[in-house]
């Protein structure tokens, strides 16, 4: 996948009138335009051949075009739960309420949400395992929230959970209107886990919230620029990022947990667009990494045709 070329050309014969024909909520199943049959069929098999259930939540920036599959089916969230903890870290930014040079004591112990037992993160299965060894020292803020967008840090994340609170959280993604996103507790609860109360997400709902920062409303623009700089400096690049031209300025956070690989993305593409691809039911993340490429260079190559 990572060598694959990019050949839009082939493609645009099939998906080329996909951007003026799928407006609105489409079904892969019975295209509401005789226009959105082809790329109905290009997706449709590329899903069925992978054996995963899929989510896809597609929206030009312009507002020209949006496309859905399963939209609004619940996933794991994994790490893409990382991106409302960011935005909660602008608004109470914006507030005054903290500072970016805040520093903050690294410690790994953490309330169970089952019954407030304490648990710990194993350094062994977290993407960043630096901070680890800061125990007992201190971070900023600024630098915590770099290490839970662009390497993922698990640490880094529940840090940031504690010190914003998980309510807060949960308030600025329902005020943002992105009430599929569900945010209950920090990372590597096993006890919550264990019960099922884990934090959830539609792809619909990732989209509203990349959209509200790709148009500068998540909190106000200056905060929403903060936040694409520190999405476009993500580090796991073989999903959305894999199926576009090399170059293409993407802003995007990834998520994986055993069985389960995600990514959403602001894409900055001749005509800009938001995309989501959630996944679940592949085992080797390189195959489900693929199909999200894959996924990716379908829709790529038909909202581009003409450029």
């Amino acid at each position: 996948m990572r060598g694959a070329a990019f050949a839009p050309g082939r493609l645009v014969g099939l998906l080329g009138s996909v951007l003026a024909a799928c407006a609105g909520e489409a079904s892969l199943a019975a295209p509401p335009d005789p226009g959105m049959a082809g790329a109905a069929r290009a997706i449709e098999a590329t899903v069925t051949r992978s054996g995963a259930e899929v989510a896809v939540a597609f929206r030009m920036l312009d507002g020209s075009c949006s496309w859905f599959l399963r939209a609004d089916d619940p996933f794991h969230a994994a790490s893409t739960m990382k991106v409302p903890v960011l935005i909660e870290l602008y608004r109470q930014l914006s507030a005054g309420a903290l500072r970016l040079e805040e520093p903050l004591l690294i410690r790994n112990e953490f309330p169970s949400l089952v019954d407030g037992t304490p648990y710990r993160l194993d350094a062994a299965e977290d993407s960043e395992t630096e901070l680890y060894l800061a125990v007992g020292s201190t971070r900023t803020l600024a630098q915590l929230a770099d290490l839970m967008i662009t390497v993922s840090s698990n640490l880094a994340t529940n840090l940031l959970i504690e010190r914003l609170g998980i309510a807060n959280i949960q308030a600025e993604v329902r005020a943002l209107g992105a009430d599929g996103m569900q945010v209950l507790r920090g990372v590597e609860d096993g006890k919550a886990f264990r019960q099922g109360l884990n934090n959830t997400t539609t792809a619909r709902a990732l989209l509203t919230l990349l959209t509200a920062i790709a148009q500068g409303r998540a909190v106000d623009a200056a905060a929403s620029r903060a936040m694409v700089a520190i999405l476009e400096r993500q580090t796991f690049n073989d999903a959305i990022p894999a199926g576009l031209p090399a170059g293409t300025r993407v802003a995007h956070k990834t998520g994986e947990i055993t069985g389960i690989q995600h990514d959403a993305a602001i894409v900055y593409a001749p005509r800009p667009f938001v995309l989501v691809i959630l996944t679940r039911g592949i085992a080797d993340p390189g195959r489900s990494a693929t199909l999200i490429a894959d996924i990716t260079r379908l829709l790529y190559a038909a909202s581009q045709s003409d450029f």
